[in-house]
């Protein structure tokens, strides 16, 4: 009898594509289309059809590693287990709690991130947890609540991209890293919808555009308050919905008008004439929407450039409105999940602050500890990265490789070898955890059950389709284990659903409410769009409006509608058609029962009533201009910027070890304009060198007219020579501690052959 198909997600980008893996005879995993799953339909990118490569044993751990006389040899569990739980007790009775440090990974599942921060506060002690997650979107999640109060990928689901009449994409080039997603742009097109895309180098995905603005890599902060300038004086301005839906707009309004278009020209490179058509293309629809990723966002003023993009969908009216609004293109696959549970130095599970003394009230009392033991706020990512070895002494890692994947990875690399101890948890032998002390084999995506959520804000169901070889545990496991050794019995489930219904109770009430998710509805309804408040209505209502429920806690119907859509309301047409009906936030329709009652349906579509601040308004933020941490000059006199390609995902150290992926991507290359290629004397393939304040990384040239004369890029997937982080600035941006990946000063030199 063939085996039956498991239907689940793909482990990679946020889109989380639907699939499905079914065990075939040579032991092998074979992936299948999933037409059902409305984010993919189907598709699948050459990662997601190869992803059961790395399932393989010729590619991954398969038993534990203790390091002994220098070399990294296989340990029997309890051996590799003792010696963890002896390392992180050691560095706390002799430095303190805050000497352990935990790092955690954007590819966790919401149970293993939600044990993870559980297990540093609770076991450890420890407020020094971050995860790689911070060099995501941490820039757009400050800026998201800065402007709206709440912080989700997207407000709307990808559905709502072709319904609109302008995208403005700025930084993403989702044609590589993230195909299936490209559908829904193609769509917007076909539908008489303009795409606008923002971006230094015509990709893949600026070559679908109606119009690409190239801006030098970090002004985009210049670019939207130009736009916004041009709003302003060309009397775009929703004034009825500024008055209505906003606060603060006097102050963002001055702020743009120093910024005239001739000044936004000579910072930017984007000709007067370019801005005015896509000021144009914005307004003149009676929908639109603001995209970024990672280019706006990885500066040292990420945070103040999503607040200028935010600020123009504000002024036009563009944001809590259908087929409207800002969003950010998350990337990691867990990296909305990822962050709202606990594995980020500042929060609690349910996106709860951890400096709030209610939420650590309420998060204390689901895990039965009190709240005056859990330790505050601890350092970011990169800080904490940078402490490794001084102040922090141990390092517990899950999921992430900063060897490579850190900026100034040189640096980062010498600061984990400088620690008294390391402890990995992966799947591969990484970079990183090649320096461990201990290297923890552990399952992988199509072996284990688990939710994650994707940049929709959907939560979704990933399910266990095959059994891990003998001898793998789970990440749930090995702090189970590691829990027990350092004296805390209870509380650290290994079943991922008991972990999740633990998940539901402690994020109940918070921004991030999972409580009325459960593990029967995901499966049932292709996923639950948080916040869900209430498994059954029959229960009282959430915080979000439910029509069909009645008024939740934040809502009032005398007083006015609630923090998304009143169903009442009526038909408004909307993006470039003559009569569309107004998306809902929560239907009757989109319930499924549970028991004998119907469940709270979920809220796919934020804030088309009110916003989540108290009084229900969007917050203009007024933002200037102001340089990158480093321009060019006489030494350094090109910028360098980094990103990803379609065959390769992030550090790479799972797709670097499948054969088709490298065929398509084998190595790092450097990308150059003609002009720069023509004064080093470099010609196509030839090895060239990158050069900044923190190192060099060599690579073959590729030389294209689809880049500025002023900019090289590089790929950040490969260690060595070609390490493009090797070149990268930690400087941060002031709010969200996001590093500057995404420009630097260079040279660029001829490398003798």
């Amino acid at each position: 009898m063939p085996n039956s198909p498991t239907p689940t997600h793909c482990p990679y980008c946020a889109l989380q594509c639907g699939m499905n893996l079914t065990p075939a005879p040579d032991g092998t995993v074979e992936v299948g289309e999933r037409a059902d799953f409305p984010v993919n339909r189907g598709a699948l990118c050459g990662k997601g059809r190869t992803a059961p490569a790395v399932l393989s044993s010729r590619v991954r751990l398969t038993s534990p590693l203790v390091r002994s006389g220098g070399t990294l040899v296989p340990a029997t569990w309890d051996e590799a287990l003792d010696r963890i739980a002896g390392g992180l007790a050691r560095t706390r009775s002799e430095h303190g709690p805050d000497a352990c440090g935990v790092f955690g990974g954007g590819g966790l599942t919401n149970e293993k991130a939600y044990t993870l921060g559980k297990f540093a506060r609770v076991v450890l002690g420890t407020s020094q947890i971050d995860y790689n997650g911070r060099f995501c979107m941490s820039s757009a999640a400050a800026g998201g609540m800065k402007a709206f109060g709440l912080d989700r990928g997207l407000p709307f689901p990808l559905e709502d991209i072709p319904k609109s009449g302008c995208v403005i994409l700025v930084g993403s080039n989702l044609a590589e890293t993230m195909p299936p997603a490209l559908r829904f742009f193609t769509e917007l097109k076909e539908n008489g919808g303009t795409l606008v895309v923002i971006d230094p180098r015509r990709t893949r995905t600026a070559e679908q555009a109606d119009l690409h603005l190239m801006p030098k890599p970090g002004t985009d902060l210049a670019l939207a308050l130009g736009l916004l300038h041009l709003v302003v004086a060309e009397g775009r301005v929703d004034e009825e919905y500024v008055r209505e839906r906003t606060v603060g707009w006097e102050d963002a309004r001055a702020a743009a008008m120093a910024h005239w278009p001739e000044y936004v020209e000579r910072i930017t490179g984007v000709p007067v004439p370019r801005l005015r058509e896509t000021v144009r293309l914005f307004c003149e629809p009676q929908s639109a929407m603001v995209l970024t990723a990672r280019g706006p966002e990885q500066q040292s003023k990420g945070t103040d450039t999503v607040s200028a993009w935010i600020n123009l969908c504000l002024a036009t009216g563009r944001a809590g409105r259908p087929y409207s609004g800002y969003g950010c293109l998350t990337g990691q696959g867990n990296g909305q999940g990822g962050r709202e549970h606990g594995q980020k130095a500042d929060q609690l599970p349910g996106y709860r602050k951890l400096d709030d003394p209610a939420a650590r009230a309420h998060v204390a009392e689901v895990w039965g500890v009190d709240p005056d033991t859990l330790p505050g706020p601890g350092r970011s990512a990169y800080e904490l990265l940078d402490a490794l070895g001084t102040d922090i002494r141990s390092l517990l890692l899950m999921g992430s490789n900063p060897v490579v994947s850190a900026p100034r990875a040189a640096h980062i690399e010498e600061r984990i070898k400088s620690l008294d101890f390391l402890a990995v948890c992966d799947v591969v032998l990484s970079e990183t955890a090649a320096l461990a002390d201990v290297v923890l084999p552990v399952t992988q995506w199509a072996e284990e059950t688990g939710t994650t959520t994707n940049l929709e804000g959907r939560v979704l169901l990933r399910r266990k389709a095959i059994s891990p070889p003998d001898g793998i545990r789970s990440d749930l496991e090995v702090l189970h284990e590691l829990a027990d050794r350092l004296g805390v019995e209870k509380g650290f489930p290994t079943d991922p659903e008991e972990v999740f219904e633990e998940l539901r109770r402690a994020s109940a009430g918070g921004p991030a409410d999972y409580s009325g998710i459960t593990y029967r509805r995901l499966a049932e309804e292709n996923g639950v769009f948080w916040p869900c408040p209430s498994e059954d209505t029959a229960a009282g209502p959430g915080p979000t409006e439910n029509t069909a429920a009645g008024p939740g806690p934040t809502e009032n119907t005398a007083a006015g509608p609630g923090p998304t859509e009143n169903t009442t309301a009526q038909p408004r047409p909307t993006g470039n058609t003559t009569a569309q009906s107004r998306p809902t936030g929560n239907t009757t329709a989109q319930s499924r029962l549970i028991g004998d009652s119907a469940a709270h349906p979920g809220t796919p579509r934020l804030f088309l009533d009110r916003f989540a601040h108290p009084d229900g308004r969007a917050r203009f933020v007024p933002v200037s201009h102001r340089a990158v941490a480093e321009e060019p000059d006489a030494e350094y006199p090109v910028l360098l910027t980094t990103g990803r390609v379609v065959a390769q995902y992030q550090s790479g150290a799972q797709t670097r070890r499948v054969d088709e992926l490298n065929a398509a991507a084998p190595g790092p290359f450097v990308e150059l304009h003609p002009r720069l290629a023509e004064r080093l004397g470099a010609a196509e393939g030839d090895p060239v060198a990158v050069v900044s304040r923190r190192g060099r990384a060599v690579a073959p040239a590729r030389i294209t007219p689809g880049i500025r004369p002023d900019t090289v890029f590089m790929p950040f997937h490969w260690y060595g020579e070609g390490r493009a982080n090797t070149l990268t600035n930690p400087a941060l941006d002031p709010t969200s501690r996001m590093p500057e990946f995404k420009v630097c000063a260079v040279r660029v030199e001829a490398v003798e052959r």
